[in-house]
């Protein structure tokens, strides 16, 4: 009885809806750094536009504890959308309905007992309120009361979704007309109503805009806990987050230390190292100490000592891009207010900045994982050692 009670899942009442323009996964360090990025959010539900993938490659999108894919693309590298469920939360897709050029993908399913319906879309960018409107015209049986529609719409839906206030056209007030018929709600813009912050910066027109939107059944709002826009670096178009419910269900993993040996490539840190050695021997080594015990507690020095150096080079990384991301979101706001072109060129090389951290961040993983593979790959002399 007591192993059965253990068996039964937990139902956990918290979670959340990730969806971000990835402007393409071809990459392959694009893809390490979105898998890296998708790991820090955490989210329920990631959905990715523009993968710019063919159905074939749908494994590419593979990222640890999200093994749920579900993918909508063409025969051509364009377009593409995606759909990544978390493994905690075990989802059971019920009813999927692909878009053969990969603009759009419905899927049904359980999601933690409840059913939950996510249309994820990317809109063409010509006519892109007439094509939204369109689909959700076709898709309007399918659009029920626990639906969430995520995605890059190409279009912003009020005034203030746009820095230049630009009147709304014709078909931005018919698509408007036509998701409050259908009961979908503009989430974001339900939490905060007079903010005025974007997601895209067109560099043709020169202006901001929120053209990502997460929108939601009204039945659904009472769910809905809080919606923010996430920068990302890897991409042109920052992401978009909601959060579901507030009861939060946490898991302490328990991780084993292992060495990361890139550190040692900092000259700095293998002078510090040679001092603790040093410093250790002149302390420790004498005639009553075996050298058993020597090396033994030595060990555990200097694993207290890279495990300090390694938080310090954390740390300071992670300061450098909190400021750079500081300044960058100011100059941001300072642009969408006042626009310079000496400001603006300030604004890419900080991206530029952050992004080249990023990606050397990413290069050492990689080789990080590589390390791992070759240590335990099956070398040639096994198998020749097994016919001996």
């Amino acid at each position: 009885m007591q192993q059965q009670r253990d068996k039964i899942p937990t139902i956990n009442q918290h979670f959340t809806v990730i969806t971000i323009n990835v402007n393409g996964l071809n990459a392959p360090i694009k893809r390490n750094r979105l898998a890296e990025w998708i790991k820090k959010q955490n989210p329920t539900i990631c959905c990715l536009q523009e993968t710019h993938l063919t159905q074939k490659d749908t494994h590419r999108l593979k990222v640890k504890g999200w093994k749920t894919i579900l993918h909508a693309a063409g025969i051509q590298k364009k377009a593409g959308v995606a759909i990544l469920f978390a493994d905690n939360v075990n989802f059971k897709p019920t009813i999927t309905i692909k878009d053969k050029e990969g603009h759009y993908i419905l899927v049904r399913g359980k999601l933690q007992e409840e059913e939950i319906t996510i249309l994820n879309i990317y809109a063409p960018n010509s006519r892109a309120p007439s094509y939204i409107k369109q689909l959700l015209t076709e898709m309007k049986t399918q659009i029920i009361s626990n639906t969430i529609v995520t995605g890059d719409l190409n279009t912003p839906l009020t005034p203030r979704d746009r820095s230049t206030r630009q009147k709304m056209s014709e078909e931005i007030t018919e698509l408007n007309h036509t998701c409050e018929q259908m009961g979908l709600i503009d989430i974001y813009r339900m939490f905060h109503p007079t903010t005025s912050e974007y997601t895209f910066f067109s560099a043709v027109h020169g202006s901001f805009s929120k053209i990502d939107h997460i929108l939601a059944h009204r039945t659904y709002l009472n769910k809905c806990k809080r919606a923010e826009i996430i920068p990302c670096m890897l991409s042109d178009h920052s992401a978009l987050k909601l959060e579901i419910n507030d009861k939060r269900y946490c898991k302490n993993p328990t991780n084993t230390w292992k060495l990361n040996n890139t550190i040692l490539s900092n000259q700095w840190v293998t002078e510090e190292i040679k001092e603790e050695i040093k410093q250790y021997l002149k302390e420790n080594e004498n005639a009553d100490t075996t050298s058993r015990n020597l090396w033994d507690a030595m060990k555990a020095v200097l694993r207290g000592k890279f495990i300090v150096l390694s938080s310090h080079i954390r740390k300071t990384e992670r300061i450098q891009i909190n400021n750079l991301m500081l300044h960058l979101k100011q100059l941001e706001k300072e642009e969408q207010v006042k626009p310079k072109a000496k400001r603006r060129e300030e604004i890419i090389k900080i991206r530029a900045e952050i992004n080249a951290i990023e990606t050397k961040k990413t290069i050492q993983r990689i080789n990080k994982s590589k390390s791992w593979f070759f240590e335990r790959v099956n070398k040639i002399d096994k198998p020749l050692a097994n016919l001996i």
